[in-house]
């Protein structure tokens, strides 16, 4: 069966005029869809007589949110190019497309089908179903879980892909995590190899969520609204959300395109839009104030343009955070009121590692996968999210190393004891924050020293860029890009006057959620001749 038509029911089928392949079907001409959200009980994603429906789930046409009646039955106002879904309650799970692990929660509902593009869209659906039904699963969740959040896997074409399968896919197979997202980006520009994308990042083997990013829309379409076509055709609609567990999950979509006239190029900037900001504004009507919400975007906050729009909407919310990719290096970002932030407490916000690094850059290791740093000197992974009751809590993993990397210690292999109080100390600790705390020491006796907070380029990616430009960028692999201020590097110096000796330089750094990382690395502190 067309899987459009999956999610109607077989008395709806056997009453419309059905015509398999250019699927013709019977629909009211009043503009207006509706359905149920129930419970199948065989699997088989059609609403079966024995089948009850579920009340009190929240259907929305991306504009409009609904509850279901006693019956399970809904019903919104439909237009020619609408995307109606079910936001999915704590309790259950919406289908999975076994071969792709894309959760599908949505019916897209495009009589005509998408404009002609370079990567195509979704194919004409023809007239509204008599009924548009939602098929859910209960399932028990767990008190405590956890969510992998990738920022920008870009793979430019299928080589990249298998970068991104060595490095990263095969290591979280097997992982407890109940779902994955990722931040946008997700491809290259080049749309045809996202469905391999999406079969690949699949093998993990758990229920996937996605965000458009602005390499992942039609450079070709002539405005915004229909900028992701492609990736309403695999994912559906651009902007929705979901519960799982206590939590609350909002998927947006802040890039807005900006088709190329005459005078121009085409272009994109941050911007949520009024249609999104009134879905928002419908969503937040059905959330406890004290549930955690995380907010999942492309560009950071700090580059949308009408944060300040979003900022009225979710500031009576505390428990609410946001992460977003983008930008290629990893910061905690905590919005105040000098960032016209106007909740009462900090809101955080996370930019998050990416998987591709810097856009899969950097001289290839013995896999022949490039070390892709990002531009702040941490390496290119992914990070972990635990959710329990309103709290989250976050850590940087590192792709294809132990859990326990979680730091860069830049240290001389050997200090003049007669002067060891000259020699700094720089540590960078990748998934650090203002609010981690970082001390060291030298040898097992030493005292710990607290380390000060700072910005700075990171010494090894420095050095990295110097041997591009001493070679003349003729090193293996594609140049590494352009060096930042990484926000999470400490910086301290040795004690005065330590005896001569091989000793291990202890360092330990504390996150804001109170978890302790520690490395060491080795020194020799001895008297150097003139």
């Amino acid at each position: 069966m067309n899987p459009i038509l999956k999610q109607i029911p077989i008395n709806a089928v056997t009453a419309a005029l059905l015509v398999l392949g250019g699927a013709t079907i019977q629909a009211d001409s009043s503009q207006s869809a509706s359905g149920y959200v129930f419970h199948d009980k065989n699997n088989n994603q059609l609403k079966d007589a024995d089948e009850p429906g579920i009340p009190n789930v929240r259907v929305s046409n991306q504009s409009e949110i609904t509850l279901t009646n006693a019956d399970g039955k809904w019903e919104l106002p439909a237009a020619d190019d609408v995307t109606f879904f079910v936001i999915q309650p704590s309790g259950y799970r919406t289908p999975v497309d076994p071969e792709r692990q894309l959760p599908r929660f949505y019916y897209t509902h495009k009589p005509d089908g998408s404009p002609e593009l370079k990567y195509g869209g979704v194919k004409p659906t023809g007239p509204l179903p008599e009924s548009i039904d939602f098929p859910l699963y209960p399932v028990e969740t767990p008190e405590t879980f956890r969510a992998v959040f990738f920022g920008d896997t870009q793979a430019r074409d299928v080589k990249e892909l298998r970068y991104m399968a060595d490095d990263v896919i095969r290591e979280l197979v097997g992982t407890d995590a109940s779902f994955g997202v990722t931040l946008g980006d997700i491809v290259f520009d080049d749309l045809s190899i996202m469905d391999l994308h999406n079969r690949i990042v699949a093998l993990i083997g758990i229920p996937w969520y996605n965000v458009i990013g602005n390499h992942d829309i039609n450079y070709d379409a002539p405005n915004d609204q229909l900028s992701d076509e492609t990736y309403e055709r695999h994912y559906g609609p651009n902007y929705y959300s979901f519960d799982h567990g206590p939590a609350h999950f909002v998927v947006m979509d802040n890039i807005n395109w900006i088709a190329p006239t005459a005078a121009s190029r085409g272009r994109y900037n941050g911007l949520f839009g009024e249609d999104q900001l009134k879905f928002l504004e419908e969503d937040l009507k059905h959330v406890s104030k004290d549930q955690l919400i995380l907010f999942m975007m492309h560009i950071p906050l700090t580059n949308t343009g009408d944060r300040a729009d979003f900022y009225e909407l979710i500031k009576d919310y505390p428990y609410a955070m946001s992460i977003s990719g983008h930008t290629h290096y990893q910061e905690h970002v905590f919005l105040t009121d000098k960032d016209g932030w106007p909740g009462a407490k900090p809101h955080h916000h996370i930019i998050n590692v990416t998987v591709c690094g810097s856009w899969w850059t950097g001289t290839p290791d013995e896999r022949g996968i490039p070390h892709t740093t990002m531009r702040d000197g941490a390496p290119n992974g992914y990070s972990i999210m635990t959710f329990k009751d309103n709290q989250a809590t976050w850590e940087f993993k590192a792709a294809s190393r132990p859990g326990d990397y979680q730091m860069n210690i830049y240290a001389p292999r050997v200090v003049d004891s007669t002067n060891a109080s000259e020699s700094e100390i720089l540590v960078n600790v990748f998934g650090g924050s203002s609010k981690s705390l970082v001390q060291m020491r030298l040898g097992s006796d030493g005292p710990w020293t607290l380390m000060e907070h700072t910005e700075m380029e990171d010494p090894a990616y420095a050095e990295w860029k110097t041997l591009e430009e001493e070679f003349e960028k003729k090193l293996p692999g594609r140049s590494l890009p352009g060096i930042i201020k990484s926000s999470h590097i400490w910086k301290a110096n040795l004690p005065c006057n330590p005896d001569p000796g091989v000793y291990w330089l202890h360092v330990k750094a504390k996150d804001m959620y109170g978890k302790v990382y520690t490395d060491k690395r080795e020194i020799e502190i001895m008297p150097l001749e003139d």
